[in-house]
């Protein structure tokens, strides 16, 4: 005999219903959240958990049973998949603006040390400051700077890609390759 559900499906909206529908039908939809959206639609049928894995092409029931109590809590975003495994995320997008403020400002010589940032001497700065990052790794910053499009440049200066400081009679001027995207590849 199957045990009773402790959090059995809400009624579903018109609305719901609908994208639950869409989202199981559509061909280009993540695979994890087709599986998601046809375990609920078959929960809202009458069929068990057991029965909704099944026909969602799952194997337990009991992931089932964590989908509809999260689907009751959040509706349809309970469809998107969270963290999957492995060490918690630390660095969340407050964080990374924070490193790419960091590194925006331009380094002082006396506080610093150094007239241009480089991984290590960013990290020391982050690491320092009152509102920083204590325990941030070079890899961490590495990863953020590439992410907000930044190389690593032979002059061993961190630049935005297809930008570069040129000097002119008139002082310095910045100039951008139009055609830096292409080369890149």
């Amino acid at each position: 005999m199957a045990q009773p559900q402790k959090h059995p499906l809400r009624p579903l909206t018109a609305t719901e219903r609908t994208q639950l529908e869409q989202i199981a039908r559509a061909p280009r939809e993540r695979a994890d959240r087709v599986a998601r959206a046809k375990a609920l639609l078959a929960v809202a049928a009458g069929r068990s958990f057991t029965e909704a894995a099944q026909a969602a092409g799952r194997r337990s029931g009991d992931a089932i049973a964590r989908v509809v109590a999260r689907f009751n809590r959040e509706g349809i975003a309970a469809l998107a998949p969270r963290h999957g495994g492995g060490p918690p995320v630390q660095y969340g997008p407050d964080e990374k603006e924070r490193i790419l403020g960091e590194f925006r400002r331009a380094p002082d010589r006396e506080r610093d040390g150094t007239a241009t940032w480089s991984l290590t001497t960013l990290q020391r700065a982050l690491r320092r400051a009152p509102d920083g990052l204590p325990e941030v790794s070079t890899f961490t910053i590495l990863a953020v700077l590439r992410e907000a499009g930044y190389t690593w440049q032979e002059d061993r200066t961190w630049c935005p890609t297809g930008t570069v400081l040129r000097k002119r009679k008139a002082g310095i001027v910045e100039v951008t390759d139009p055609e830096a995207d292409a080369k890149r590849g």
